[in-house]
């Protein structure tokens, strides 16, 4: 918790200075703490690097709360409150992890503010007054698609799933299982594991007993490594998947050289400097680049942490629209006129997408917002 104490006092430094003003108050909730942290901790700094970017609205100061959930949906879920009841934020961005952020967005919803959730989820109930909460993620089974497609290309047949025994294990098998079926894949076995397993040997037998033509990794960060060395260590020598969730310096180090070879989809950010000139996102993507080695003083190595700027983008976007009602920052009319704003969104660029809303799409994205790309040697190499 001192960890996002700090964090907020550095990052509202310019607010204080405008104290006679209006200001914006920004809940961030994130796992700087517990199972996800590997995630939570690059979505802080990517947060960091979208005050940077933008650190008012208008000449509306903003502030920023920070608090840590540990990675337990519970805690997730009184932060939510916390940010309401305690310090009357207009607007939560948040959090790492799936099954944490799908309770933050229920409590939302509940609490009638909107929030942009920064990990994906299903789209949690509307809440009195209509949907709340929009997510900048690209939905799975639009990613998944896209690792189908180049299985079919190149001939898999059979597909083998090592993955998280929770929430978003749940949704990649699904999305895996509905694409996998159209394009006449067979799915040979459906393994699971705990994010705080520290093997998956056994899922990883029964996987290559099964002799597929690829495994797909279903895990994220440093626990998703375990499923790439337990196959290395049974000699696999088929075809490699994984997801955007393998899109971490914590995956490679762990992984090392077994990563090589592996095929993830991810969003354009990740390959921004072998993205064409006319494709509108490398201009903001190599922006963000710069705007986190300012606020972080390090080299951006994750795809977290654009999820988080760029739910800082679509934040702005809509506040900046919200301010043109007249409405004041901190009313429930505010929250309103931010939460019509957000599902009114029209192509704003981001790093991973970019972003369209409506009441009836909280998701916003498109095929813009898909690549794939091939691991070598720690670097992502886009695969065309």
């Amino acid at each position: 918790m001192k960890f996002a104490l700090v964090a907020v006092t550095a990052l509202s430094i310019g607010a204080a200075s405008q104290a006679a003003q209006a200001e914006i108050v920004v809940g961030v909730g994130t796992a700087l703490s517990g199972a996800v942290a590997s995630i939570g901790i690059p979505n802080h700094k990517g947060i960091k690097a979208g005050f940077e970017y933008k650190g008012e609205i208008n000449g509306e100061p903003i502030r920023m709360v920070v608090l840590d959930d540990g990675s337990d949906p519970s805690t997730a879920a009184r932060n939510a409150r916390k940010f309401v009841e305690q310090e009357n934020v207009d607007i939560i961005i948040g959090t790492a992890g799936a099954p944490q952020t799908l309770a933050m967005a229920t409590a939302a919803a509940e609490l009638k503010v909107p929030m942009v959730a920064i990990s994906p989820i299903a789209p949690p109930p509307e809440g009195e007054g209509g949907p709340w909460v929009v997510q900048t993620p690209q939905p799975m089974p639009l990613l998944v698609q896209g690792v189908v497609d180049h299985m079919q290309a190149n001939g898999v047949k059979t597909v083998a799933f090592i993955g998280f025994a929770d929430a978003f294990g749940d949704l990649l098998s699904a999305s895996l299982k509905a694409s996998a079926e159209k394009a006449g894949i067979e799915i040979v076995t459906d393994e699971r594991y705990a994010r705080t397993d520290t093997s998956v040997a056994a899922q990883a037998l029964k996987a290559v007993a099964r002799k597929p033509d690829a495994v797909m990794i279903g895990g994220t960060a440093t626990p998703g490594a375990l499923p790439a060395l337990a196959l290395a260590d049974r000699r696999y020598n088929g075809k490699i998947y994984g997801n955007h969730g393998l899109i971490s310096a914590d995956f490679l180090r762990v992984a090392g050289e077994q990563a090589n070879g592996i095929i993830c989809p991810t969003g354009p950010v990740v390959v921004a400097e072998q993205l064409s000139d006319d494709n509108p996102i490398k201009k903001v993507a190599l922006a963000f680049r710069d705007a986190y080695q300012k606020a972080n003083g390090e080299a951006v190595q994750d795809a977290f942490a654009p999820y988080a700027f760029d739910g800082w983008l679509v934040f702005a976007d809509a506040a900046t629209r919200a301010l043109e009602t007249g409405a004041k920052p901190g009313t429930p009319e505010f929250k309103s006129a931010l939460r019509e704003a957000l599902f009114t969104t029209k192509e704003v660029v981001g790093t991973h997408a970019v972003y369209n809303y409506t009441p009836e799409s909280s998701l916003g994205v498109d095929e813009r917002s898909r690549v794939l790309v091939r691991i070598d040697n720690g670097e992502y190499k886009l695969v065309n």
